[in-house]
């Protein structure tokens, strides 16, 4: 009934009045209807066990202070009256206070809220909330507000649901509503034929790419448009057994990669390098990494910086065989690498 009552002042309040400025600064005194969501389970302090505390529906009074125009702070009493069920019935008082912290959304109606309640109800409960709202102002001095809160039990894990619809009071200053100015009678001007000199599509006027290649896709202000395309390059190097030289035979793989790194500065190599399980594995993890070298000095010699390559050797340890065949020591004699980088292309125009 209390809620019912609230409502109706408002909407007596909203059909008589204009929506006001927002305020600045100062104090608010307001009243509001309350519903409060509970759902509290075997509640300590009733005088029986197995009672449960549910809905409640009253009302309170709040006082504010408006810092600036995005901050505010108030501090409220909510007159409560609980629901009862489960070995109780009937209704329980309840009281709640608190302080809220509030954020008011670049200085307007909109305001996000934060802080701490207290509830008693056979107990006293301590709670953090969190929530939303939306102040509506009639007048410099008048507004209402609605507003939902989650409320999160610190003592106990009760997760509960709040509303409240309230009319409020302002003693500050408000700010004035912007002056809305009718716009000038448009002076005709005189018409000019835009141009297009790169012939690209867009006129020059809103070209910012001048001189786009013809054959070039532009965007709508006349830049040439990219994509992001992977670009990837492999070498394979294989060797005799128990031997690290490089064979004429990879001089053209080998080539592909300098190519590839030149023109991809900004990549760089690793050559890991590999031995059949033929022998004493220290020696094999030795050979492994001289063979990795000596395709690295290939790179060198081509004019690939030191820099950009490092070199590791494996030994046995990454079998691509597993079998004690001739071809399978032969396949696992190797150095591989792969390069792999994004790089951004051109679209061509249709």
């Amino acid at each position: 009934m209390k809620l019912k009552l609230i409502s109706l002042a408002i909407a007596i309040a909203a059909a008589s009045t204009a929506h006001a400025g927002e305020q600045k600064e100062g104090i608010h005194l307001g009243v509001f209807g309350d519903y409060y969501d509970a759902s509290w389970e075997n509640t300590r302090g009733a005088a029986v066990g197995g009672v449960d505390v549910d809905n409640s529906s009253g009302w309170g009074a709040e006082l504010g202070y408006r810092f600036n125009d995005y901050w505010s702070a108030r501090l409220e009493y909510a007159d409560m009256d609980f629901d009862l069920s489960g070995a109780g019935s009937g209704s329980q008082d309840g009281e709640r206070y608190g302080i809220d912290g509030l954020y008011h959304f670049d200085g307007g109606p909109f305001y996000g809220l934060f802080g701490f309640k207290s509830i008693e109800a056979f107990e006293s409960n301590t709670f953090a909330n969190i929530g939303a709202g939306y102040r509506h102002h009639f007048n410099d001095h008048l507004f209402v507000n609605a507003e939902t809160s989650i409320y999160q039990g610190l003592e106990r894990s009760y997760i509960d649901v709040g509303a409240k619809l309230g009319i409020n009071y302002f003693f500050g200053t408000a700010k004035p509503a912007a002056k809305v100015e009718p716009a000038p009678a448009p002076t005709p001007a005189p018409i000019a034929q835009a141009k297009d000199s790169d012939k690209d599509g867009v006129l020059d006027p809103r070209d910012k790419c001048a001189d786009t290649p013809i054959a070039d896709a532009v965007d709508a202000y006349g830049c040439t448009k990219y994509v992001k395309k992977d670009a990837t390059v492999k070498l394979l190097v294989r060797f005799p057994h128990n031997n690290s030289a490089v064979s004429s035979d990879y001089l053209s793989d080998i080539e592909d990669v300098v190519t590839f790194l030149q023109q991809h500065s900004d990549a760089s190599v690793v050559l890991e390098g590999h031995a059949s399980m033929v022998g004493e594995a220290k020696y094999n993890q030795w050979l492994s990494k001289k063979r990795a070298d000596k395709v690295a000095k290939e790179l060198i010699q081509k004019g690939i910086d030191t820099q950009r390559i490092s070199t590791v050797g494996y030994g046995e340890e990454r079998l691509l065989n597993t079998a004690n065949t001739l071809a399978a020591h032969a396949e696992n004699r190797r150095v591989e690498a792969t390069i792999a980088v994004t790089e951004r292309v051109k679209v061509k125009r249709n």
